[in-house]
C-alpha cells in the first residue's frame, strides 16, 4: 500500500480497531480450523461460536460504514465498497452452512478457507474506500 492510500485509509470508517479485531478474529478461527482439518475432525461447535462471532463484529462494520454514509462520507470507489461490504457480511454465514452440510475434516477446512478470505475482503474494503481519485 502507498504512503497515500495508507494516509487516506486512517480517516476511513471501515479502518481501525474494529476491522482489525475482525481481521485478528478470523485468522484465530482459520487456525483452530486448520488444526482440527489436519487431525480429521468435523467442525466443532467453538467454531460455530467463532464464526457467529466473527458475523456481529462483521456487521457492526457495516453499521458503522452505513452510519458514515448516512453522514455524508463517500468511498473511493462505490460500487466495489458496496459489493466487497455484502460479500463480508455474507462469508460467515456461508461458511456455517457448508461446514454443516459438510460433517467431516472437510468442513473445518472449509471455515478455515473462508476465514482466510475474510481478512483479504476487509483490506479490500479499507482499499475501496481510501481509492484517491481513481
Amino acid at each position: 500500500m502507498s504512503p497515500m492510500t495508507s494516509a487516506a485509509a486512517a480517516g476511513s470508517p471501515v479502518d481501525g480497531i474494529l476491522a482489525t479485531a475482525t481481521i485478528v478474529l478470523s485468522l484465530v478461527l482459520a487456525l483452530w480450523s486448520l488444526v482440527a482439518a489436519v487431525r480429521h475432525r468435523p467442525p466443532d461447535r467453538l467454531q460455530f461460536v467463532g464464526l457467529a462471532a466473527l458475523e456481529v463484529a462483521l456487521l457492526a462494520l457495516a453499521v458503522v460504514a452505513l452510519v458514515a454514509l448516512g453522514g455524508g462520507e463517500r468511498p473511493g470507489e462505490p460500487g466495489a465498497f458496496f459489493g466487497y461490504l455484502v460479500t463480508l457480511v455474507c462469508l460467515p454465514p456461508l461458511a456455517w452452512v457448508l461446514a454443516k452440510m459438510e460433517p467431516t475434516r472437510w468442513g473445518s477446512a472449509i471455515v478455515c478457507a473462508i476465514c482466510l478470505v475474510t481478512p483479504v475482503v476487509v483490506v479490500r474494503l479499507q482499499q475501496t474506500w481510501a481509492v484517491l481519485g481513481g
